[in-house]
């Protein structure tokens, strides 16, 4: 089923209701911006967006993705050139908008550094020291790599660089977690919302860095709010691993959903063996919400690692990025074990619903999944 089935309600389904209509509506007409067959957005995942599983989803009919948050912008256009090689599809490249540089506390560091030490290697003197890719070349890279759109987190681009993207045809999706972010994005230029909900796996995309726990909309809150606030379109991420998700957010005023941890068993991500197992059956409690990877607050596995740094007398996480570095040894020593008790394994609250099943009959079962649950 493709986006022409959008427009075919069967005959035992008459359009009773407004938001049943314009669901089918709102979805084509995002489709046919975009290139699309199937409303369906890899999610822009930083480090796990190898070209094959955007190649397998736009494929597909659904749209590609990278978070290019880490990688060089030496690195952006060769994945674009990859991507295009394999498919004639559409994709988005996601840009985290960078915070002004973090305060530093030594005696803060060191405390962490001790902690640690009791999970895994010693923290090298200058990991704390460690910084992202510069931003600027980012976007510059960016821009030659030509993607059908680009997508922010974490904040706005800047009056500049969106009207470069406009003047270049590149679409701009802003992703935000509340609904006056969302206002602001909208404001600011964005020509599309994603409206991620606090299920989602990974990094949340809260503009205040030190608001996001207080900040945690849930997605079938957040969607139809912002829908009604706004006029362009949104894209709903969050907790979306089936068609009853799917079908839930295009019926609550979402034009397409974006996904990312359904998409991790699949044999396309290449994620570590144990993180892959993880997911298995893992229920929506069984994730957390932390800064302890990181710095910034995101949704992981809950394994031995995560409780210990929320226990009491756990020092607090540095900031980010300096948290990051920190905890770079302890995460490559995790990942190079197959450890799970340490492993930095990002999920959201539907991770039970991840299969091993390759990633474009992932997008075409659960499209048709939502296709026969709208009327």
């Amino acid at each position: 089923m493709t986006v022409k089935d959008l427009a075919m309600p069967g005959p035992e389904s008459s359009l009773s209701g407004a938001s049943s209509s314009s669901a089918r509506a709102r979805a084509k007409k995002f489709c046919e911006a975009y290139g699309l067959k199937i409303p369906i957005l890899l999610a822009p995942m930083a480090g796990t967006c190898p070209v094959a599983l955007s190649v397998a989803v736009a494929n597909a009919g659904a749209m590609g993705a990278m978070g290019a948050l880490l990688t060089p912008p030496e690195g952006i256009k060769p994945w674009a050139d990859s991507f295009r090689r394999e498919s004639n599809g559409s994709f988005q490249l996601n840009l985290w908008i960078p915070d002004p540089p973090p305060a530093r506390d030594a005696e803060a560091e060191q405390k962490v550094r001790r902690f640690l030490a009791q999970w895994g290697p010693e923290v090298a003197p200058d990991a704390g020291d460690a910084r992202p890719p510069d931003f600027m070349a980012q976007c510059v890279a960016v821009l030659a790599a030509r993607p059908r759109a680009v997508s922010s987190i974490m904040g706005l681009f800047s009056p500049v660089f969106v009207a470069t993207l406009k003047a270049r045809g590149i679409a701009w999706f802003a992703t935000v977690t509340t609904v006056s972010e969302a206002i602001r994005a909208e404001e600011a230029g964005a020509d599309a919302i994603v409206a991620q909900g606090f299920e989602a796996g990974g990094h949340r995309g809260a503009f205040d860095q030190a608001a996001a726990e207080r900040q945690g909309v849930g997605l079938f809150a957040l969607v139809p709010r912002v829908a009604d606030r706004l006029s362009v379109p949104v894209i709903a991420a969050g907790g979306v691993g089936d068609g009853r998700g799917i079908a839930a957010a295009l019926t609550l005023g979402a034009s397409a959903v974006a996904i990312g941890t359904a998409f991790l068993r699949c044999p396309e991500a290449r994620i570590n063996p144990a993180w892959a197992e993880a997911l298995v059956e893992l229920e929506p409690e069984d994730t957390v919400l932390t800064r302890a990877f990181s710095g910034r607050l995101g949704r992981s596995v809950n394994n031995a690692y995560v409780r210990a740094a929320a226990a009491r007398g756990a020092p607090p996480p540095a900031p980010y990025p300096v948290q990051r570095g920190l905890t770079q040894a302890l995460r490559e020593d995790a990942q190079s074990t197959n450890d799970k008790d340490r492993l930095q394994a990002w999920a959201g609250q539907s991770a039970a619903m991840a299969r091993v099943e390759p990633a474009g009959e992932i997008v075409r079962r659960i499209w048709g999944e939502a296709n026969a649950l709208l009327p």
